[in-house]
């Protein structure tokens, strides 16, 4: 809150803190600030302090005022030599059946969510985060692992060196008895390990696709995918993502007119729905891959808390059509940054080439401590530990949830909740940022981004009944 009795006047408190946010991303480029109206209700000041507050903004280069339309946050683009932005507006190749318009500037962005798990907007459990609290994933077998793996002798002999270019041979054997588990049977020389998952999905990418290439993606869907796709220059074909899967009438339309060559989903635990394939889809989408010729990368990031015997894709296909991709930042530690990819044999060649060009080998050190966690049972047993607190969290986050007014849109199920909440939560989201919480709009989930209800919320960080509260006055006002 703003505090008549600080050093600094009203004004450069207000000012300072919309500076931080545009700093940090927590404001994207091109977002709408609210009027001076607005701004001066939620804040609880004069409108004149906010004009004075803009006008110190526009000073500082951070904003650009638009005759009769309001304040937006500077679109400073870096030159395209330099890549494009990670935000980038995501390139529709066509319309959509009942594809809502694109809506006006939206202050939350994919960029703002990856940044918000290095710049913390406060010490609070934050609602909008995709992974588990630190205090989750705290142990003891992941030190004693790393010491054991860097003893000098095989600190010389695995750090002097480049490590094998598929990734530790080890591990690569221990994921594949892991997949066979899951019904997906592959052999050692087929998996490549990654720079954790998202760095496999863009090594597949970067391998099967060129600039200008339409690519399907699950809408509502991941929103650094849009993103990340959008940066590399592919058309973006958004699929309705229903509780049994894709629409498939609409992506047999956009087989016949756009030809695309990848599909990426999310079978088991999507996300944000939390949604899981039915066989009967499955089946149906594989024959719509054979008959169409395209790929279909299958994003399994959550298997480690989903059940084994859920429908995956690349079970079904035996990995000819489709590629699996998982990785242990979501259950372990994110700074480990270990992925991999199970692929058909005529594509392993082609994607290591990829990997190589960009990251030469992965680290083989972490990769023989992850091998000796899941050798000796440790990860299975701390993954169950996780899943029965998530169990507990979720129950908990439900009846809050539903304390509070809202209403979930999909099956509770799994890491995330998608939640309807029946005000604007783009607008919502910078009314909780003021109360020092990150949250997730629905709007953030869609290529072409419109104003939504729902929201995206992390069962593991929003047990906490303080956040509900603060939710619920904001919501009440609005």
């Amino acid at each position: 809150m703003l505090m008549k009795t600080s050093a600094q006047s009203l004004t450069e408190q207000l000012a300072a803190r919309f500076a931080e946010r545009v700093r940090h991303r927590l404001l994207a480029p091109g977002a709408r600030l609210p009027s001076v109206r607005q701004c001066a209700q939620q804040h609880g000041v004069s409108p004149s302090t906010v004009v004075a507050a803009y006008d110190q903004l526009l000073a500082q280069g951070l904003i650009v005022a638009r005759k009769n339309r309001g304040f937006f946050v500077r679109d400073a683009q870096p030159p395209r030599a330099h890549g494009a932005a990670v935000e980038a507006p995501a390139r529709m190749a066509g319309p959509l059946p009942g594809q809502p318009a694109r809506g006006g500037d939206a202050p939350i962005s994919a960029a703002t969510l990856i940044r918000g798990m290095f710049h913390k907007v406060s010490q609070k459990p934050q609602p909008g985060m995709g992974v588990f609290p630190p205090d989750w994933m705290e142990s003891t077998f992941m030190p004693a692992a790393v010491r054991k793996v860097t003893g000098t002798r095989s600190l010389q002999e695995f750090s002097l060196q480049y490590g094998e270019p598929l990734g530790d041979g080890g591990l690569r054997r221990l994921l594949a008895q892991k997949l066979s588990t899951l019904n997906i049977h592959t052999s050692a020389e087929h998996i490549i390990t990654t720079v954790g998952a998202t760095h496999a999905l863009d090594i597949v990418s970067r391998t099967l696709l060129r600039t200008g290439d339409p690519v399907m993606v699950e809408e509502p869907g991941w929103a650094v995918e849009f993103a990340r796709l959008s940066a590399l220059g592919m058309r973006i074909l958004p699929v309705p993502r229903g509780p049994d899967g894709p629409d498939l009438a609409v992506m047999a339309r956009y087989c016949e007119v756009h030809q695309p060559k990848l599909y990426v989903s999310v079978s088991v635990f999507h996300n944000p729905t939390g949604y899981c394939l039915s066989p009967g889809s499955a089946h149906r989408l594989l024959q719509l891959a054979n008959q169409h010729g395209f790929h279909i990368v299958e994003d399994d990031t959550y298997s480690h808390i989903a059940p084994e015997h859920a429908t995956r894709l690349s079970a079904l296909d035996g990995l000819q059509r489709t590629i699996y991709v998982s990785g242990f930042a979501k259950i372990l530690a994110p700074n480990w940054r270990i992925g991999y990819m199970a692929a058909p044999q005529a594509l392993v060649e082609p994607l290591l080439d990829t990997k190589l060009l960009t990251t030469l080998t992965t680290p083989a050190l972490l990769e023989k401590a992850l091998a000796l966690c899941i050798e000796q049972g440790q990860l299975r047993r701390h993954a169950e530990r996780i899943r029965t607190r998530l169990d507990a969290a979720r129950a908990r986050s439900i009846k809050l949830a539903l304390a509070a007014g809202c209403r979930f849109a999909a099956e509770p199920v799994g890491l995330f909740g998608w939640v309807d909440t029946g005000v604007d939560t783009d607008a919502l989201a910078q009314r909780m940022l003021d109360e020092g919480y990150l949250i997730a709009p629905g709007a953030l989930f869609h290529a072409a981004r419109a104003p939504s209800t729902l929201m995206r919320i992390n069962f593991a960080t929003t047990q906490d009944a303080a956040f509900w509260r603060v939710f619920s006055r904001l919501t009440r006002a609005a």
